[in-house]
């Protein structure tokens, strides 16, 4: 800890401290923002912009454990979303939001705000859930938006397949009253309804278990919450498809680190490449899936 705080911590803005649990994460404070980040998973778990509820939700009953995920914040899902497509013995979502990546650098931000960037490449830990030699880079921007771009390089001599997610978690007022803009006329996969193809026709309200891939989505969204009286605007690049999930009453009940009535305080709306949106990298290639979050109000 010591000698993360001497190499990267920057004085009255960012220092590393560690959770109840012992896991460590960067804490920053700046004149646009609070926000928490944690090299287990490289999940940002927090980010508060000044004089603003929080945008991301965090579960209380989060566990901050080695080999665990934290519910809420970000996760990273990669290299593959949801579950393993041939092998259901290996964890759902990959194993990047569970390993502790390494802090490369920290910084100032020509235009105001902080960055961090964290970094992972393959070992016998990761080759035992996935053979290929591989480098990962997260660059994190905390400013008056957040900003994350995840580049993924196949350092491999075959080349590889992967599909991943920021798999965002929206603190929203109350889930009945949101609304998610941006996915009209796009055809999404219902996985709540036996993985039928339909079209959405509307924006998105919530109402009950969701669990859809929308396809060819290249845009962003905008979730808005007139609770809140802001809208959350959504921006990505390097991703073709966009994932909203709300587990609902009796799911929400069945996890043990969620609370019962939870499932109201938040929406997952998440830039992926999952479905088919399956992003090849051949040796010595990269693929960048870039993130951003801005609050206005309404």
């Amino acid at each position: 800890m010591s000698g993360l705080n001497e190499r990267f911590s920057i004085p009255g803005v960012l220092a590393f401290r560690k959770s109840p649990g012992g896991l460590v994460y960067a804490a920053v404070q700046n004149d646009y923002a609070a926000a928490n980040v944690f090299l287990h998973g490289a999940q940002v778990t927090s980010y508060i912009p000044e004089g603003q509820e929080p945008v991301l939700f965090l579960s209380e009953l989060s566990r901050y454990e080695g080999g665990r995920a934290i519910r809420g914040g970000i996760p990273l899902s990669w290299p593959w979303f949801a579950d393993h497509p041939s092998d259901s013995s290996k964890p759902a979502h990959g194993f990047a939001r569970t390993t502790e990546l390494t802090v490369k650098k920290t910084g100032l931000l020509a235009g105001g705000g902080e960055g961090i960037t964290l970094g992972l490449t393959d070992n016998e830990a990761t080759r035992g859930l996935w053979d290929y030699s591989f480098s990962l880079e997260l660059d994190i921007s905390i400013g008056s938006a957040l900003d994350l771009a995840l580049t993924m390089r196949n350092t491999d001599d075959e080349r590889f397949s992967i599909t991943s997610a920021f798999h965002s978690y929206y603190h929203v007022s109350s889930i009945g009253d949101i609304s998610i803009m941006g996915l009209e006329d796009s055809d999404y996969i219902d996985k709540v309804d036996g993985f039928k193809v339909k079209t959405q026709d509307e924006p998105v309200r919530i109402s009950e278990e969701t669990d859809r891939i929308y396809l060819h989505t290249e845009k962003g969204c905008i979730l808005s919450d007139p609770g809140y009286g802001r809208k959350i605007r959504i921006r990505k690049s390097g991703s073709g498809s966009t994932v909203v999930w709300n587990p609902w009453r009796d799911k929400a009940r069945s996890m043990a680190d969620l609370g019962d009535d939870d499932y109201r305080g938040f929406v997952c709306v998440e830039v992926a490449n999952a479905g088919e949106d399956i992003i090849r990298i051949p040796p010595g290639g990269e693929h960048r899936l870039g993130l951003t979050v801005m609050v206005e109000e309404m």
